[in-house]
């Protein structure tokens, strides 16, 4: 007896989105989501509805530069022909940088092993038109990212950190695994990146917002520390706006696409003077 030929196999999609005009990845009823765009989209073709399952739920605002989802689709379809079949009926906030065919087992958000989220501050005192979508125009104090890195460096590890979880959640616990914690500066901006292995309910902006205030010097890094160790979250009030946000990249043990697809696909901003204004302003 010939076994039957499979009617569906599972695809996996790295997607990237600007989140400026959408309320976060996941459904909701009478909202513009990026997960409804791209299972009509595929409704379109199929002829029925189609459930995608992605990595994680980015909030209101907040972009991504290699979001994760699978779907389960008609094995008549080369999977790698998905990402041509999807642009070609997405608006032109969603893209889709690559479609792959990956096991039945596999599972865009189980079989994660991380998520890197990257938070990028403008300093400069004058606003940049071209900029203000992706970052959060901070030019009221300088910021000193030393003292912001040395706040950061003790989060790396497993820990307890209901400081920055927002209510809502439906997570049952606050425990993270924090793989980096890293502040950097190039030019103009200030890039926090934070890695680990999931991320609670507004996590990095609460964290951010926190941040900052070491930055300043209002706060030190030894009292954002006891902040989060005491899991005083009474004491974060402020959340950074969601426009800075972008869910960098996911990683997996198992992943069928080169790293051009997804590793590092969010442009760094660098601002820096021509030569020839260089000289002029000598």
């Amino acid at each position: 007896m010939i076994p039957e030929t499979p009617q569906t196999h599972r695809v996996a999609l790295i997607i990237q989105y600007l989140g400026t005009h959408f309320h976060g990845w996941q459904w909701q009823p009478q909202q513009r989501t990026v997960q409804e765009e791209i299972e009509t989209a595929l409704q379109t073709v199929v002829g029925h509805p189609v459930r995608m399952h992605a990595a994680g739920r980015t909030d209101t605002g907040v972009h991504a530069a290699a979001q994760v989802a699978h779907f389960e689709a008609p094995a008549i379809v080369p999977p790698h022909r998905w990402a041509d079949i999807l642009n070609a009926r997405l608006p032109e906030d969603i893209v889709i940088r690559g479609s792959a065919a990956v096991s039945d087992t596999w599972h865009a958000r189980f079989s994660a092993l991380w998520r890197r989220y990257r938070y990028l501050l403008y300093t400069e005192a004058q606003p940049n038109l071209f900029v203000r979508p992706y970052s959060w125009h901070y030019s009221h104090e300088p910021l000193d990212t030393g003292l912001m890195q040395a706040a950061l460096t003790p989060l790396v590890g497993r820990h307890h950190l209901a400081a920055f979880h927002r209510a809502g959640s439906k997570r049952p616990h606050s425990w993270v695994d924090v793989q980096v914690a890293e502040c950097q500066r190039q030019g103009a901006f200030i890039a926090i990146e934070v890695q680990a292995s999931g991320f609670l309910y507004g996590m990095m902006r609460l964290l951010v917002g926190l941040l900052v205030q070491v930055g300043r010097g209002v706060r030190s890094p030894d009292s954002f520390t006891e902040l989060w160790t005491d899991q005083r979250r009474d004491q974060v009030r402020y959340a950074a706006p969601p426009q800075g946000l972008c869910l960098l990249r996911v990683g997996y043990p198992e992943f069928p696409f080169p790293p051009d697809i997804w590793f590092d696909t969010q442009p760094m901003f660098v601002f820096s003077p021509l030569p020839q204004l260089a000289s002029l302003a000598m």
